[in-house]
């Protein structure tokens, strides 16, 4: 008999607790009636209204085929019980897609792309890789995670913003693919926001504590305040 799962598993997608509460709540069920349900529907007779509280308060989470089951005794999709998807997996499980489907749409076998979510690597090239974000509905800020190029777009904004900004236009375009304008506009900015923190540093006096912390906190979150300048635009 499989035991229920006792900890959070990073290879598991983020569960959404509330979510979870709430979806119960609003069917007027209790945990024992979830917990009949997948017992009753779903072959798992480990499961009992403990588990489905321990699951609602954080203290466990379910694994893929119990959040599968979740879902259909809430009659909702399994992406409504989790939270925002940051891997390979955890896009392909939100939206209830299955390995196969997505290996075949990509044009990979099944071995091959069952590791690249394994290893959290995605090796596609760029024809699968639009197949990917299209099949599995990913924005552009996701995408841009899912194909392992976060850490790329970090290094040209951070030399984007300390250097010439004009340089690397292209080379972000590149590893985001974004309207020349709008990436012109964006990286200007950071670069002017950016270069506004070192003159506040290098002022007479050497600058403040505050304003060394603040340059270091605006290189630390490149990506994030990219992405928002870009939604901005774009909004």
């Amino acid at each position: 008999m499989r035991q229920p799962s006792a900890q959070p598993n990073p290879s598991t997608p983020p569960f959404n607790a509330p979510a979870a509460r709430r979806l119960r709540a609003a069917l007027g069920m209790g945990p024992e009636h979830v917990a009949y349900g997948m017992r009753a529907s779903y072959g798992m007779p480990y499961v009992t209204p403990d588990l489905v509280a321990a699951w609602e308060r954080g203290a466990a989470a379910p694994s893929n085929p119990e959040l599968t089951a979740l879902a259909g005794v809430l009659w909702c999709s399994p992406g409504e019980l989790i939270g925002r998807p940051r891997t390979l997996r955890e896009h392909r499980v939100s939206r209830g897609i299955a390995p196969e489907d997505v290996a075949r749409a990509v044009g990979m076998d099944l071995p091959g792309y069952l590791h690249m979510e394994d290893s959290g690597t995605w090796r596609g090239n760029e024809r699968q890789s639009a197949v990917l974000a299209d099949v599995l509905q990913l924005s552009l800020p996701d995408f841009v995670t899912v194909t392992d190029r976060e850490t790329k777009l970090a290094e040209l904004l951070h030399s984007a913003v300390t250097t010439r900004w004009q340089a690397y236009v292209r080379p972000v375009a590149k590893v985001a693919p974004l309207d020349r304008g709008v990436l012109e506009d964006v990286l200007q900015e950071l670069h002017e926001d950016y270069q506004g923190h070192m003159a506040a540093t290098l002022s007479w006096g050497g600058g403040t504590k505050e304003a060394s912390v603040s340059g270091r906190d605006f290189i630390d979150q490149i990506v994030e305040i990219f992405w928002t300048a870009v939604e901005s635009r774009n909004g």
